[in-house]
């Protein structure tokens, strides 16, 4: 099947042969322009418009003539169902299954294939390390969802990737429409060099109809789009929600409705009985699936998202109810597509949705097999359907009727009529229409370079010549530009300041004169307790490590109470005077290595953390790090750190961070160890109305009083958010029975996310154990988290085997990018 010597023209008219439908006129196009483009093709066009298609084309291209490509998508989630995809697609074009691999942060499948799927961070870290990967015999790079670049957390991965390929190597860029498509391309081959040529659509092969229902509730409605014959119904559909209770809501609304036929009922019921449904939100969510309707969110559970997402793709269910995270393109095909509401946001701040996020939405509706007409439907507020309804029947009544019995009608009527609710926030047909009609949003840069990535740079080398010139070509506007350089000074004066570099020159602190004792990095003060010199340095967990940085800074003395105001006063003032410092020269300390090691939070909070958690108790260590990992807000409040009288204080608190947190003003009494019983007879304060009330004031977690320390430690570090959460010690007070822990606490809406919480912690757990603090040995600190870890996993097994080996195949070898450090762990 391979042949190196093929023209680009014999093999485009063999794909155009093997393909198993005409392409319409945007994939021919698209494929004509790939096959003759030198450096490749940027495609921009409306969701739905089979780019899957034009992909393969560069993979096939690869496969036949004995290359590689790459094949990036921006989730986990839609690597799986590429290689799924892709690996149907090459048995058909006569290749093997084998011929594409996968290969993510945490698992690997087949990682010396010809063909592979991957994350976009992977084939980042290969392009940072090419001694580790070769890219002579690469010849395509397929980026997919490729609007994605405007994505503020990890779009600069896409755009690092873009400047780094090889010029050999040809990229086509799969995106949704955009609105400067040609000042992209512009860029590209200013900035990267990288000549694109550009192929734009605005028709979809199944176009779309837009409806606005206003004399419907959302039951009655999806009753009604599910009746008919299989070419008359709006069904299969999906109703996007924007929270997950709205979810349940919705799906247990519609449980009570007929959407589904009898026949396909029995076969639906049969179709479930081959699962397991006892525990969690199982049995629930059976009796949803079993009626035709499915849900799907990160609340729930990954086994049980699977099941939802085969039985829609089988065409068993009528609806899905899902949340926005579906449109990023995971296939499932709807004919229809419903919004219950085009708000978003917490209830006092609700507004539409942006016109992107709206645009990938209504982009799912619309089956290229199976459907001539795609379906887009907004229902109206129910106040507002019941107000129109009150209005109609209210209008048959003629005004001038002298009818008594009318009369008495319309009375009674005008009495019950609907209102609008005081504090609710409505919409209107007229901003469902804006969003339509909203032009594309345009490809910008945006975020910073990661602190791992910048890291891993400065270990490559210590010019600051390259970093600034990489900043430079970001497609950003001139005043955005000087924010984006002048962050860059902050961050390298920021790992200067913690150990983690020596700067040449270095900077000149705020209303000092330059000397080599100001200008040095400065730590808080030191713990007489903690560490015998260095301060922070050494107790913060660096051991060897700090005789490295005493090199380049003197050895200070213990400082007094007035010389740690001076540095709260330095770090409160941002320290130093960075308006006109060009740093040439950022050269590694061994602490900078540290920083590689940790994916899964900010890494310098990671270090910071490790340093403390040697005389923390297991209890201490998993508040701590839990609190690192983002739980969204609205499943935070369930899993709250419970009240100090029932979770005591450990170690770290009561031996060194209530201490250091008072000395350094930083908290109060009363917020580290409560309100004491002395203290009930002091006079109650005065609100401003006149009462008396007595305040509350809330004993903080030993996250936040980590997180209150780093923050003066680190003052121009504003990545770095915790909530404080107690999730991984209560699971473990069940005996690790995750199902146990979630029935008593009445949190199987929640669960997915839950026990994703965990999976994230238990990588977190293994990042951590290569920074071994100087406080513990290596061979102690390693088998101290291992526990940990062991205990988790097992738990996490019992919920979801197969989501837990995925998700922690590769988790013990950290990525690409540490495994030059370090030798993976067993």
């Amino acid at each position: 099947m391979q042949n190196p010597e093929l023209s680009r023209d014999a093999i485009a008219a063999e794909y155009f042969d093997l393909l198993p439908f005409p392409p319409y006129p945007i994939q021919e196009e698209a494929l004509l322009t790939w096959f003759t483009a030198e450096q490749g093709v940027l495609v921009c066009a409306p969701t739905g418009t089979g780019k899957t298609l034009i992909a393969e084309a560069a993979l096939y291209e690869a496969l036949r003539t004995g290359k590689r490509a790459y094949y990036t998508t921006p989730l986990i989630a839609l690597t799986d169902q590429k290689l799924v995809e892709l690996r149907e697609s090459a048995v058909r074009w006569g290749f093997k299954e084998s011929d594409v691999g996968l290969v993510t942060g945490n698992r690997k499948v087949n990682p010396e294939a010809p063909v592979l799927v991957v994350v976009a961070e992977i084939l980042l870290n290969r392009l940072l390390q090419p001694e580790g990967a070769d890219f002579d015999n690469v010849t395509a790079v397929v980026m997919d969802e490729f609007h994605s670049f405007n994505d503020p957390e990890r779009g600069v991965v896409w755009e690092l990737t873009l400047g780094m390929l090889p010029a050999h190597v040809r990229t086509l860029l799969l995106s949704a429409t955009v609105g400067n498509s040609y000042e992209f391309t512009r860029w590209l081959s200013r900035s990267c060099k990288r000549n694109l040529e550009l192929v734009e659509g605005t028709e979809r092969k199944v176009p779309l109809s837009f409806h606005w229902v206003e004399d419907h509730l959302l039951d009655e409605w999806m009753e009604k789009m599910a009746a008919g014959s299989e070419e008359g119904r709006r069904t299969p559909a999906l109703i996007f929600c924007f929270n997950r209770d709205e979810c349940w809501q919705v799906a247990e609304l519609l449980k009570g409705k007929r959407v589904v036929e009898k026949s396909q009922q029995a076969a639906l019921h049969k179709e479930l009985e081959q699962y397991d449904w006892s525990e969690g939100a199982g049995p629930k969510l059976k009796a949803l699936l079993g009626r035709g309707v499915g849900v799907h969110h990160a609340g729930i559970l990954p086994k049980y998202r699977r099941i939802v997402e085969d039985l829609f793709q089988k065409k068993m269910l009528s609806v899905t109810v899902c949340t926005e995270t579906l449109s990023a393109g995971i296939n499932l095909p709807a004919r229809s597509i419903v919004l219950p509401t085009i708000l978003k946001g917490p209830k006092d701040r609700r507004k539409p949705i942006d016109a992107a996020s709206a645009q990938q939405i209504f982009g799912r509706a619309g089956r290229p097999q199976y459907d001539n007409e795609g379906h887009v439907y907004a229902m109206a507020h129910e106040d507002d359907v019941k107000l129109l309804r009150w209005r109609e029947k209210f209008n048959q009544i003629p005004e001038d009727t002298k009818d008594p019995g009318l009369l008495k009608a319309k009375k009674a009527l005008k009495k019950k009529m609907p209102k609008r609710r005081q504090g609710e926030t409505y919409w209107t047909q007229e901003q469902f229409d804006k969003l339509r009609a909203s032009a594309s949003a345009d490809l910008v840069s945006k975020g910073n370079l990661p602190w791992r990535l910048l890291a891993y740079m400065l270990l490559k080398s210590p010019q600051v010549a390259p970093l600034r010139e990489l900043v430079g070509r970001r497609l950003l506007t001139a005043g955005p530009m000087e924010k984006a350089q002048e962050r860059l000074n902050q961050m390298l004066v920021t790992l200067w300041t913690g150990g983690y570099i020596t700067l040449d020159p270095k900077p000149r602190p705020k209303g000092k004169a330059t000397s080599p004792t100001a200008a040095s990095p400065g730590k808080s003060p030191e713990l007489k307790h903690e560490a015998p010199s260095g301060g922070l340095l050494e107790a913060a967990g660096l051991g060897k490590l700090v005789e490295a940085a005493q090199e380049e800074t003197p050895t200070k003395a213990t400082p007094t109470s007035e010389q740690a105001q001076t540095d709260a006063e330095l770090a409160a003032s941002r320290g130093y005077d960075l308006k006109d410092y060009t740093p040439e020269f950022a050269h590694p300390t061994e602490r900078l290595e540290l920083l590689i090691h940790l994916r899964s939070i900010n890494p310098l909070y990671g270090v910071f953390l490790a340093g403390h958690l040697a005389i923390a108790d297991d209890t201490e260590r998993l508040l701590a790090l839990e609190s690192a990992l983002a739980l969204p807000g609205t499943v935070a409040r369930h899993v709250r750190v419970p009240k100090l009288e029932e979770l005591p204080a450990g170690p770290l608190a009561t031996t060194r961070l209530d201490h250091r947190l008072l000395e350094l003003g930083l908290a109060s009494q009363e917020e580290l160890i409560g309100r004491q019983k002395d203290d009930e007879d002091e006079e109650p304060k005065r609100r401003g109305d006149g009462v008396f009330e007595e305040l509350p004031v809330w004993v903080i977690s030993i996250g936040e009083k980590l997180r209150r320390l780093f923050n003066f430690e680190y003052p121009n570090v504003h990545d770095v958010q915790t909530t404080a959460v107690h999730v991984a010690g209560e699971v473990l007070e069940f005996g690790g029975h995750f199902n146990k822990y979630i029935v008593a606490k009445g949190l199987q809406k929640q669960e997915g996310i839950l026990f994703r919480h965990l999976l994230r912690l238990i990588l977190l757990l293994d990042e951590m154990a290569n920074i071994p603090p100087a406080e513990s040995t290596e061979a102690d600190w390693e088998e101290r988290i291992d526990a940990l870890i062991d205990r988790l996993t097992e738990c996490c097994r019992e919920v979801d085997p197969e989501s837990t080996s995925e998700a922690l195949e590769q988790g013990r070898g950290g990525d690409e990018l540490t495994a030059k450090l370090k030798p993976a762990r067993k």
